[in-house]
């Protein structure tokens, strides 16, 4: 195994976006690509770490980008202020994460027609609206997800299957809109699961969420078996 990695800009429109990509070196064939979608403080280390593991497992990790090259939040306000904007313009969330989609394509290690997603928190919300896009990807893994629906854009027939993995106590994906999000993905006739894990808050798979009175806290348990669950999950979509 030779793990190599590096950087890759691409655009939306005039903004410039910088994605961090991971793959085994080692194989020589095209192989599925997964997408990465980073939480509300931009692509970070931990974002590129999950490409990194999913190149272990013989994926292209791509990790892309929401905000911009270079642009992270440094404290919770700031990355408020950078995630918001997409929150109230669900059309360009989809526009700008449809471009990066564009770019994984691109890349001469990805078999284009084996494409999947990861998002975590505000980025499990951008993989989900990736699919009401009618995006041609195998399918989507939301880890602790904001699971609030778009109402102001058009949702198309979903063509990938979906994997929710939810943390039952999380405060920012409340039961009300866990049923709203079952009940929009049955309407629309999609193949998707929701896990739900007992005694779990927001940001479980995140070693540095320790804000229990703010609804974060890592699991380790419930990190293990979403992971598990991701992979089983890429075993049947990538068949």
């Amino acid at each position: 195994m030779a793990i190599v990695s590096n950087t890759i800009s691409y655009m939306d429109g005039d903004t410039v976006l910088e994605a961090f990509f991971a793959f085994d070196d080692a194989l020589s064939a095209r192989r599925p690509a997964v997408l990465v979608s980073h939480a509300w403080g931009g692509r970070d280390e931990f974002a590129a770490d999950k490409a990194r593991k999913l190149a272990e497992l013989g994926y292209v990790g791509f990790a892309l980008d929401m905000y911009g090259k270079g642009v992270l939040g440094k404290t919770p306000e700031e990355s408020m202020a950078l995630m918001q904007p997409f929150m109230g313009n669900r059309a360009m969330l989809q526009q700008r994460i449809t471009a990066a989609l564009r770019a994984v394509k691109l890349l001469p290690w990805v078999d284009d027609s084996k494409i999947a997603a990861i998002g975590f928190c505000f980025g499990g919300l951008c993989v989900l609206d990736l699919v009401r896009t009618g995006a041609d990807i195998k399918g989507v893994v939301s880890f602790h997800g904001l699971l609030d629906i778009p109402t102001e854009t058009v949702v198309h027939p979903i063509k990938a299957k979906v994997l929710a993995l939810h943390g039952y106590d999380d405060p920012m994906a409340s039961q009300n809109k866990v049923i709203d999000f079952q009940e929009e993905m049955n309407e629309l006739g999609a193949d998707w699961q929701l896990h739900s894990y007992g005694h779990t808050l927001h940001a479980f798979t995140n070693p540095m969420a320790n804000n229990p009175d703010d609804g974060k806290l890592y699991d380790a348990v419930a990190d293990r078996r979403s992971w598990l669950a991701m992979q089983n999950f890429f075993t049947e979509i990538f068949a």
